[in-house]
């Protein structure tokens, strides 16, 4: 072998990382990823997550099953479209009692549910899933245990007045990054997931897969 030869021999070739999707249109899980550094394409899965949610309600799953199993499907939906890509399925749940909260769909409906977490302590459920080629990678599923306070109903008026539409972007009905923290006697728990993203655990597994320097 010629000096020439035995040095190709020892160049090691470094391919490029996988290219990582987010299946989702939450904003916020696009701001937390961007903003640690991942550069990340978003296409959001067209699911009906209303349906998936009752069928599995129905047959007795719990709120880590019911947010696990969405972000699966999300991801498997958006990974059939992106060969190769590490894609990204996460969502949300909060369980209150064993009752499962979504996304109000008005201004009526999110100061109904949060009269009825006012005072009680709930549980906010997000999991993370990542589908290559149609095959599962990882998961993770985080939980934060959120306390709210006995609010007036003065403040309540007044805090969905300042907080406008946001209120209909998170389940509960509020955003702990901004004014929605002033509803809260107590937070336990992982920051990050309480946003809807256990986002330190996918920057490790992205860290294994060669997306981000260890």
């Amino acid at each position: 072998m010629t000096v020439a030869s035995m040095a190709a021999a020892d160049i090691t070739v470094r391919q490029s990382p996988p290219a990582v999707v987010l299946a989702s249109a939450s904003r916020a899980r696009v701001a937390l990823l961007r903003g640690a550094g991942v550069t990340v394409a978003v296409e959001a899965a067209a699911i009906d997550e209303a349906e998936v949610k009752a069928s599995l309600r129905a047959a007795g799953a719990a709120a880590a099953e019911v947010a696990e199993s969405l972000a699966e499907l999300k991801a498997q939906r958006i990974a059939r479209r992106h060969p190769g890509a590490l894609v990204i399925g996460a969502d949300q749940v909060l369980d209150c009692d064993g009752t499962l909260f979504d996304k109000p769909t008005d201004a009526a409906e999110a100061r109904r549910q949060l009269l009825l977490l006012r005072g009680r302590r709930h549980e906010l459920v997000s999991a993370a899933v990542v589908v290559r080629d149609g095959v599962r990678l990882w998961h993770h599923v985080g939980r934060a245990t959120l306390t709210m306070r006995r609010f007036s109903d003065a403040f309540l008026d007044d805090y969905l007045d300042a907080a406008g539409d946001a209120v209909l972007a998170s389940v509960g009905a509020y955003q702990v990054e901004g004014v929605g923290a002033q509803l809260f006697a107590r937070i336990d728990g992982d920051y990050f997931t309480i946003l809807g993203l256990p986002l330190l655990p996918v920057l490790d597994f992205l860290r294994e897969q060669g997306v981000l320097l260890p």
